[in-house]
């Protein structure tokens, strides 16, 4: 670690820096809309984008700087059982392709700006939509969180802000800056800002990759060198080696698995998706969103690297941007920072704009003003994306790194049990929608309670996500374990439902509302009053 500032370094993250945020508040004049008062305008940038700023905005969204410090941290700490990560990417393309461009033209069709307001239409439950909005509220807020951390670990890595003593206020003050850029140009622009952005931040991410992997193996002697270092380091540390025993091949999987079922329940996800222009965006998107998984499996080998190059921090999210200060020459390793600082800043723009929009529609119309009107929605959602940052950066200041990234792990938990409402109700009205409440509830109890029970060596509760599964005896992943579960419930409950005829919702969608485009007749972006005050 710098003893000093890296002023080189520092100088060049603060122009990237500036650079974006200029373009977050210019972004507001980017398309700008007739009617800005509006949720399809503010919080899904009015529904217009297509293929390319679509791409940047869910790479943005889901390739993040946490996703850039962890993944090979993951690689530096525990070997190839990181690389989970890699196939779970891998696996959710060809999933999504049956289901996104469903909900993009039935969100189109109705209105809907979040999965809680499909659920709603399609089940005729504002119970059940209220658990899928709060469920993707508390599973949001630990994933800005760790956006903020990402930064964190920069700046520490780059000198700024002092040492361990040095007074809280100074240590954190530039973290305290960069949270209240972010929070202005959300406020002001919306999700188009993000959008914006994330076309600078995907091009610093891939150049800064693609160095790194010519780079830094050159000068640590090529690739055989850099895997006979680690292999070392995990066989002398009792690991085994580079791949994982046969006990950590089920963690492996199930991680995998459940990680790409759950990647796209997460509200920022639908968020980037629904404010594309046309179902064929979203399907040519599924089919070239797997360029991310190729940088993602260069980007999981600088664990490795940061093996070979003798790097040693206590903080394993310290790990990469070490190799940077240490591998790269100063301004270069600059640009390096600022890609994983502006890759914090796009997700968690995009992070808090989702939460906040789940609040205003499904909690604030729902239940506490039926007639808002789309200015007052716009201005609800602009007040609760700040409330989400500051309760993001409270967690981040007033907690250990450790119990951010843990909750995180709680939060993909929780979010994969909104599978069976959002994915099944696209494909089917089979399942009765207190049996889906039912579910859910037994998936998110069960998986909350055995995340409690689990032990690290820094953290008696939560300390990771995986646990033994019941019957099989292997160690998998929580939150499958508990979707499996869930699912097994539901249908149980739908089955003594329907036999004992308890009343249906009423499904305000038809058949052909999920296969409708842009431009077919009757197709609407805007709820009608009837709709908008429903108590379905």
């Amino acid at each position: 670690m710098n003893d000093g500032v890296n002023g080189v370094a520092l100088g060049v993250f603060i122009f990237f820096f500036v650079l974006v945020t200029a373009m977050g508040f210019l972004a507001a004049r980017w398309r700008k809309a007739e009617n800005e008062h509006s949720l399809d305008e503010w919080g899904l940038g009015g529904r217009s984008f297509g293929t390319w700023v679509t791409w940047f905005l869910l790479g943005g969204d889901l390739y993040t700087a946490y996703t850039f410090v962890a993944v090979p941290a993951a690689i530096y700490a525990a070997g190839a059982a990181g690389f989970f990560a890699v196939p779970y990417t891998i696996l959710v393309y060809p999933l999504i392709f049956t289901f996104l461009p469903r909900l993009w033209s039935v969100s189109h069709k109705h209105g809907y700006v979040t999965t809680s307001d499909f659920v709603r239409g399609r089940f005729g439950s504002k119970g059940l939509s209220l658990a899928v909005a709060v469920t993707g509220i508390l599973a949001t807020m630990p994933y800005i969180a760790l956006q903020l951390v990402g930064i964190q670990a920069v700046l520490d890595v780059m000198g700024v802000g002092g040492g361990e003593d040095t007074n809280w206020f100074i240590k954190d003050l530039p973290l305290l800056i960069a949270f209240g850029v972010l929070a202005a140009y959300t406020y002001s622009s919306g999700l188009r800002a993000p959008a914006l952005i994330a076309f600078v931040k995907d091009t610093l991410i891939y150049i800064v990759i693609a160095v790194a992997i010519i780079y830094i193996p050159i000068k640590l002697g090529g690739f055989d060198d850099i895997f006979a270092a680690a292999n070392d380091k995990f066989t002398e540390s009792g690991n085994g080696g580079l791949v994982p025993n046969h006990g950590g091949q089920w963690t492996y999987a199930t991680l995998a698995l459940g990680s790409a079922l759950a990647l796209f329940m997460y509200p920022h996800s639908i968020t980037a998706t629904l404010s594309s222009r046309s179902r064929e965006v979203i399907r040519r998107n599924t089919t070239i969103l797997p360029l991310y998984s190729l940088m993602l499996g260069l980007l999981a080998l600088l664990g490795f690297m940061a093996i070979a190059a003798g790097v040693k921090v206590e903080n394993g999210q310290l790990a990469i941007p070490q190799l940077f200060e240490n591998m790269f020459p100063d301004w270069f390793a600059g640009v390096a920072f600022a890609a994983i600082g502006i890759g914090a800043l796009v997700p968690a723009a995009i992070m808090s704009i989702a939460a906040a929009n789940l609040f205003t529609r499904n909690i604030y119309k729902d239940f506490i003003k039926p007639d808002a009107t789309p200015a007052q929605e716009t201005k609800v959602s602009k007040l609760v994306s700040l409330l989400v940052k500051v309760g993001a950066l409270v967690f981040v200041l007033g907690m250990d790194k450790t119990v951010a990234i843990n909750f995180q792990l709680l939060g993909g938990i929780w979010i994969l049990q909104t599978f069976p409402a959002l994915v099944g109700g696209l494909f089917t009205r089979w399942f009765h929608r207190w049996a889906l409440l039912g579910g859910w509830a037994v998936g998110m109890v069960y998986g909350t309670v055995a995340a409690y029970g689990v032990a690290s060596p820094t953290q008696k509760h939560f300390g990771g996500s995986s646990d033994e599964i019941p019957g099989i005896g292997e160690i998998g992943y929580i939150g499958l374990t508990a979707f499996v579960l869930n699912v097994l419930v539901t249908v149980v409950l739908t089955f003594v439902l329907r036999a004992v005829k308890a009343p249906d919702g009423v499904d305000e969608t038809q058949p052909s509302d999920y296969t409708a485009d842009a431009g077919d007749p009757g197709v609407q972006v805007e709820l009608p009053p009837a709709t908008a005050g429903s108590s379905h």
